[in-house]
């Protein structure tokens, strides 16, 4: 028993030493961004419970469940501070390695905040009786340990199906599908009738400290044997993580032509690698749920657009696409002149561009239209992509793991899990900001719009990709060097706030974190909707306004969220004045 103790101290005096010396920086930026919003959450949590409506704060419970079990396999594995493999050598036995693993899960900003969430527990325990008080600690403690363990057995089990093509396919349809339910959610609450907390939420894991508290014994001990039983499944899974997968000999490249081997070696990539098997399938079952969920209620209107989710969302999951080959890139840097931006950019749309067009036809012919904008937008959109895929790539490169070096995790692709969050969710931005120009022309004159989208994506891939071409060539060693260390190269025109005032840094985060509301909600989805024919409807507020205001308005908004992203661009992109003694001295 004191062997077990020192192990699960010491691993949570290692989680604690590793968090304290890597904590700096922009990773501190990102984690007290993250630390305040959770707060606010749990904030949220709390006052649910000084309400006295134990029905919303059983609810709350199960977003936290749904968020520790969800948020992990949807951005990059979770924590994976100390991982199993750092203890391989030291034979300790599953179970004792699953518990010392779990005691430094517990150390963490995650598991604070969440905790800071289950005080709602002690609160409904101070409404009731002393006894409840008394019960609502170990229920804290024990729900804590729930949320956990699901999120570590969920991680665990994805990353298990990731070892095979046919389970990486699996889990990528399966997360696909439930993101696009929670993305559409109110579809399902308007088609079955419910208007109020689901009478289920009482059952689920996450309500049963909240039911012990309210007097229901039983559920206390549930939370014991669910978390004896989680611990005793994720020791056999971490028994899995160590064991390897081998593969088959395949048959050699035959291509003829420099760009040609990179589009076969690109081609081989996506079919073998099995990440991007989990995140070619999570962006196809994302673009179909998210179209189809409107059926539930019988409207049919986003069914057609599901080939341009699709793309949005597939580029969305490579948006880092040379920081996933982690130092591979020294193959072309060692090449004089030699630059596979082109076939790297051919590649993903031989796999892409099908699957798009497949979907947009097929649900375009059985929907009836409107073909122009559907076809202005998948043009515009593969062409916008297949540009921004590369041109992000280098300049805002992540530093990735060298996918024969990645953990037993193979959602794990990158220690910096906020760059690749964030890197997704810009490409998100900027490919649909492509698609703006055509889709407006569509809608305005029809047909009109498909040789807009065909200029437009053209050009933009040409002219991105050139861009990318021009930046991999003059700073390929400073990109390899920041994938083989893992630290971007200090430069003296670097893109940073440091040369801000204080007021300029806060006019540079409104505008970065507000002006997608008006750019996208407001006025591209609000314009489609306008343009359907889709009228008051919930809070897009172009869709209330009289006949003659419906596109200005929404117009409006596009061109406001524009000019936000651009005030922050023109504000961070400014050089610091150099002061006269360096002037003199240069």
């Amino acid at each position: 028993m004191a062997v077990e103790m020192t192990v699960e101290l010491t691993m949570a005096r290692m989680k604690l030493s590793i968090l304290r010396h890597a904590f700096r920086g922009q990773r501190a930026q990102t984690a007290g961004t993250g630390a305040v919003l959770g707060a606010l959450l749990a904030a949220g949590t709390v006052y649910l419970a000084i309400s006295g409506k134990p029905e919303l704060l059983a609810a709350g419970y199960a977003v936290w469940l749904l968020g520790w079990m969800l948020g992990p396999v949807f951005m990059g594995g979770g924590d994976e501070t100390v991982r199993p493999e750092y203890f391989a050598l030291l034979g300790l036995p599953a179970r004792r390695l699953a518990t010392g693993l779990l005691a430094a899960a517990f150390v963490g900003v995650a598991p604070l905040v969440s905790l800071g969430a289950l005080l709602g527990l002690l609160i409904a325990g101070v409404q009731r009786s002393f006894i409840s008080v008394v019960i609502a600690v170990p229920a804290m403690v024990l729900q804590l340990a729930v949320f956990v363990l699901l999120s570590k057995v969920s991680v665990a089990l994805v990353g298990l199906a990731l070892r095979s093509r046919l389970g990486a396919i699996g889990a990528g349809l399966l997360n696909g599908l439930i993101l696009a339910a929670l993305g559409q959610i109110w579809v399902f609450f308007a088609a079955f009738g419910q208007t109020g907390i689901p009478a289920a939420v009482w059952f689920l894991p996450s309500s049963w400290g909240l039911l012990a508290v309210r007097g229901d014994w039983w559920a206390l001990a549930a939370l014991a044997a669910l978390v004896i039983l989680l611990l005793g499944v994720w020791a056999a899974l971490l028994t899995k993580r160590t064991t390897r997968v081998s593969g088959r000999g395949r048959r050699p490249i035959t291509a003829t032509t420099a760009r040609g081997a990179v589009v076969a070696k690109e081609l081989r990539t996506w079919s073998r690698d099995l990440v991007r098997n989990h995140q070619l399938a999570f962006a196809l079952a994302y673009g179909i749920c998210f179209a189809a969920s409107p059926l539930l209620i019988g409207w049919n209107g986003m069914l057609p657009y599901a080939g341009p989710i699709f793309v949005a969302m597939a580029a969305a999951m490579a948006a880092n696409l040379y920081g996933t080959d982690g130092t591979a890139l020294w193959l072309t840097l060692m090449t004089p002149g030699a630059s596979d931006v082109r076939g790297r950019q051919l590649a993903w749309l031989s796999v892409q561009a099908p699957i798009a067009l497949v979907l947009t036809v097929g649900f375009t012919a059985i929907t009836g239209g409107p073909w122009p904008l559907l076809i202005a937008l998948l043009v515009a959109l593969l062409g916008g992509a297949a540009g921004l895929l590369p041109l992000l790539s280098v300049y805002a490169l992540v530093p990735g793991t060298d996918p024969h070096r990645r953990a037993g995790n193979p959602l794990r692709t990158s220690e910096d899990d906020g760059g690749l969050t964030g890197l997704a969710y810009l490409m998100l931005a900027l490919v649909v900001v492509t698609a703006a120009p055509a889709a407006l022309v569509a809608i305005w004159f029809g047909w009109a719009g498909v040789p807009v989208g065909v200029l437009t994506g053209g050009l933009l891939y040409w002219g991105l990709g050139l861009l990318a071409e021009r930046r991999l060539q003059s700073h390929g060693p400073e990109l390899l060097e920041t994938m083989r260390t893992g630290r971007k190269p200090q430069t003296s025109s670097s893109f940073k706030f440091d040369h801000l005032s204080k007021t300029q840094k806060a006019v540079v985060g409104w505008c970065l974190g507000l002006g997608a509301l008006p750019l996208f909600p407001q006025g591209i989805v609000a314009t489609v909707f306008v343009a359907n024919g889709t009228l008051r409807h919930t809070w897009f507020l172009a869709t209330y306004m009289p006949a003659g205001l419906r596109y200005p308005v929404s117009i409006t908004f596009i061109l406001l969220g524009l000019a936000m992203y651009g005030t922050a661009l023109w504000f961070t992109s400014k050089r610091p004045a150099r002061s006269s003694y360096s002037s003199a001295a240069c």
